[in-house]
């Protein structure tokens, strides 16, 4: 017998479809809209940073507007949540760029966030991909308009400007050691806080941030060094901000360095693990499997912190890998210095110095060494590590280091 289907129930299959395709449609947009997980504002002299992280990425446009000075982001296919009104309260107001920020909907499916301006900007707007702890990314980095000075004692600024266009290791090349130095000439030392801004480094089991703790005791250190007749002293970042690796050995070479050393606090999945360590530069393998692991941790630093690309068509120059014997040899002997006093103040990790590829100690003129100072991984060191004791101990060991360096130092 032949199977007839009425009108009704035509018409009745065919709303079935129509819901379950309006449905299927409905959760293909609802999947497609951005949703923001975290507002970051990250202020400092040198430029102020905004940061929205979302699952996933960002479809933007930018640009200025006048009376009063603003940015305007537009961010498309995203719903203004609480987290995004939130950023409003992010603003500090020591922040010597940003006035205030505030959000409004412009459409069902776009958002413009309002950047009111304290001075004239350059902004530099760009994507990151997730990494680590981090998903998508939308950062903004805010540079005063007004160039940096040459003549300013700290060349920062204008360092970030050239690696910003892609020309810092074109200008880098440039740089030719002093030749000519007098035995009479201070010792000029650049500490090298590790991590900060967008970048926390690692995180102990309390919270406490690898950033804030190197800070703390590169500053120690600094103000022990400063003590000394005959030693300048320089810091690549005194504040809470985030620096790219090559932006760090830059300005140490811009300074004409003499030495370099980079303070960190190490990190391992098994707490139990502690100690103190010192590594020079290796051009080859890495001293053990771990010191290969941190170091490809470390170098990461970029990716974490969040760099730009774009234009960055020097980056993969070799000038700053073209490490001389000479200056090799100096951080080695820097180094068993240093690590020769942090055993008095602390167990060591491993009873001799270590070598790494880490990128912050490739500077080919100055001898270079990276301090960890404790595992803040390690419940009794994290806490030992925000003692003042313990931090003024490492920063008079780190100075006792480089004097006792200083006397059998090769040239």
């Amino acid at each position: 017998m032949k199977k007839t289907f009425s009108p009704t129930k035509r018409l009745l299959i065919k709303g079935i479809i129509a819901t379950c395709l309006l449905s299927v449609t409905r959760v293909g947009f609802a999947a497609a809209m951005a949703q923001v997980i975290a507002v970051r504002v990250w202020p400092s002299s040198t430029y102020t940073r905004i940061t929205l992280e979302s699952n996933i990425s960002l479809k933007y446009k930018h640009f200025l507007l006048s009376n009063p000075n603003r940015i305007a982001i537009d961010i498309n296919n995203v719903n203004l949540n609480p987290i995004l009104k939130n950023i409003s309260s992010k603003v500090l107001k020591h922040d010597p760029y940003i006035k205030s920020i505030r959000v409004v909907q412009r459409d069902p499916k776009t958002v413009r966030i309002l950047v009111e301006l304290k001075q004239g900007v350059q902004p530099n707007t760009f994507t990151l991909s997730p990494i680590a702890k981090f998903k998508h990314r939308l950062v903004m980095d805010l540079y005063p308009s007004k160039p940096a000075s040459s003549t300013d004692d700290d060349p920062l600024l204008a360092l970030l400007e050239e690696y910003k266009k892609g020309d810092l290791n074109k200008k880098q090349s440039g740089i030719k050691t002093p030749t000519n130095k007098s035995k009479n000439a201070p010792v000029i030392v650049v500490l090298d806080p590790g991590h900060g801004g967008e970048d926390p480094g690692a995180i102990g089991y309390n919270k406490t941030r690898e950033k804030d703790i190197v800070l703390q005791i590169a500053r120690r250190t600094y103000n022990l060094l400063k003590k000394e007749p005959n030693i300048k002293v320089y810091m690549t970042r005194n504040e809470d901000v985030f620096i790219p690796l090559k932006v760090r050995v830059a300005k140490a070479r811009s300074l004409h360095a003499d030495l370099f050393i980079s303070i960190h606090a190490d990190a391992f999945a098994n707490r139990s693990v502690g100690g103190s360590s010192v590594f020079a530069l290796s051009t080859g393998g890495a001293s053990s499997s771990a010191a290969s692991y941190l170091a490809q941790t470390q170098n990461e630093a970029d990716q974490i912190g969040g760099v730009s690309r774009s234009g960055d068509k020097y980056l993969d120059n070799t000038i700053l890998d073209l490490v001389q014997k000479t200056t090799l040899n100096n951080g080695v002997l820097l180094g068993n210095a240093i690590l020769n006093r942090m055993k008095r103040v602390n167990k060591l990790h491993k009873p001799s110095l270590e070598k790494a590829g880490f990128a912050v100690l490739k500077a080919p003129d100055i001898p270079s060494v990276l301090v960890e100072t404790a595992f803040i991984s390690n419940i009794t060191e994290e806490k030992k590590l925000k003692t003042v004791s313990f931090q003024n101990q490492v920063s008079k060991s780190i100075v006792d280091g480089i004097k006792d360096y200083l006397k059998k130092r090769k040239n």
